[in-house]
């Protein structure tokens, strides 16, 4: 097993050595290994859209709702391990226990994590990863990169994603069959979540690979600046990396919209668009800056235990070298 695990975590090293290579004609300064960074975007795209996209619609055809509110919490709780030994590492000592204790809730009172009984008391959930880690820390983002099947990232979260596989508990569970299937249902579990949000992103943005993109960077500068919107300088809006300055995805993606447009501050809990009559929000991992408009009736909405169970970034906690990133908008 440990073979198979360093073969992957090789595949990721050698995906970032590639990008090395990759040049565009007008790069940005937060972009400028595009060329390259859209074809992988599109590769990431196509498997999402003829088999991730699939299969989580059969799963959510066939499966329960409460028995995929339970595979989330269950992921949920193990994310917090993960959120823990990440805040401990920080030296937040106050959010490690707070997840410590949510842990030991989760795990005693709510059937070993299948039902979310710490969020009724009231306990809070971090999202945390070894990227906001070594950010917290100092180190550089780097440039913006798309991983292949991981998705958005950038230099420094890549290279964390080798820490997020050792902090990660499913990474050590044996056999192997065992936690590659747990991984697997994970992936399953995440994109049913997002089912909803995706078909949203769909009708939201001109272009998917920019709103994706400058979504990610600025969600990213949030939570590292441990939910404070950050100073862009001189009162100036963030950046639009590019993109046009009128039309509703550049509105959406450049600066916080009015109107139709919702949401402007980014959301620790979700990059989800708000849904109405009291839906609940969805995560990749949807939450963000860049606010959307709710969806048109019969769109289906992300998995009910999404709202609070599943981690901002990540969605779920990273399973093997790394978390399903190219479920986060997709």
């Amino acid at each position: 097993m440990i073979t198979t695990r360093m073969r992957a975590i090789t595949i990721g090293v050698a995906a970032l050595a590639l990008t090395a290579c990759s040049t565009v004609q007008t790069p940005s300064k937060d972009d400028p290994w595009e060329g390259f960074n859209r074809t992988v975007y599109t590769f990431n795209d196509k498997v999402d859209q003829y088999a991730l996209k699939p299969v989580a619609k059969g799963y959510v055809k066939i499966t329960p709702q409460p028995v995929r509110d339970s595979v989330t919490n269950f992921f949920a709780n193990i994310g917090d391990v993960y959120n823990a030994a990440n805040n401990f590492l920080q030296l937040k000592i106050t959010d490690g226990v707070e997840d410590i204790m949510r842990i030991v809730i989760n795990t005693v009172f709510g059937v070993g994590g299948l039902f979310d009984v710490a969020t009724l008391a009231k306990l809070p959930k971090h999202n945390q990863d070894f990227g906001l880690t070594l950010g917290h820390y100092g180190v550089p983002a780097g440039p913006y990169l798309v991983l292949p099947l991981f998705g958005p990232s950038t230099v420094r979260d890549g290279v964390g994603l080798v820490g997020n596989y050792f902090i990660n508990p499913v990474s050590y569970i044996d056999p192997a069959a065992v936690s590659w299937g747990l991984y697997g249902l994970n992936v399953v579990s995440t994109r049913a979540n997002l089912l909803g949000a995706s078909d949203l992103l769909e009708g939201a943005a001109i272009d998917k690979y920019s709103f994706v993109r400058n979504t990610y960077l600025q969600r990213r500068r949030y939570q590292l600046s441990d939910g404070h919107v950050p100073d862009y300088g001189d009162g100036a809006p963030p950046p639009n990396y590019g993109e046009p300055d009128e039309g509703a995805a550049g509105a959406a993606a450049a600066m916080p919209a009015s109107g139709t447009a919702r949401a402007a501050t980014p959301n620790a809990a979700s990059m989800a668009p708000a849904y109405p009559n009291g839906a609940p929000t969805a995560p990749a991992t949807l939450e963000g800056p860049a606010g959307v408009t709710a969806p048109a009736s019969g769109a289906e909405a992300p998995n009910g235990a999404s709202a609070t169970n599943v981690p901002g970034d990540q969605m779920v906690p990273p399973a093997r070298i790394g978390y399903p990133g190219m479920l986060r908008l997709h």
